[in-house]
């Protein structure tokens, strides 16, 4: 019996890490998101003559913290015996990618005009 019960506090343990985790890399996000916002509105203000290294910096770090938090919810989700999230691990399409779509579109609604 004491085992059995070492093993679920061993595994609320686990669980309880791994949310907080998930918490504290959500805020994280956040907080960067609100910095980064703000610069954004900075540079809008100075009319684009400042360095943008800081905004680079900062959008990598979100979309670094946004791949681990993805890493860290599957881990979550994992160790409460949840499904992985079907779809969360998707990326945004480039731009050459969106052009490329985008050109398809024009390519498919020309043809269906002079048809």
């Amino acid at each position: 019996m004491a085992q059995e019960s070492e093993r679920v506090m061993d595994y609320l343990t686990e669980v309880e890490l791994l949310a907080e985790n998930v918490i504290v890399d959500k805020q994280q996000i956040i907080n960067l998101d609100g910095k980064r916002n703000r610069n954004r509105e900075a540079l809008r203000a100075l009319q684009n003559s400042s360095n943008q290294s800081d905004q680079e910096q900062l959008d990598e770090e979100i979309c670094n913290l946004c791949n681990q938090l993805k890493v860290k919810v599957n881990r979550l989700n994992e160790a409460q015996g949840k499904p992985e999230i079907r779809g969360f691990n998707l990326t945004p399409l480039t731009y050459e990618e969106m052009q490329a779509v985008t050109k398809i579109l024009k390519k498919s609604e020309q043809f269906k005009t002079s048809a």
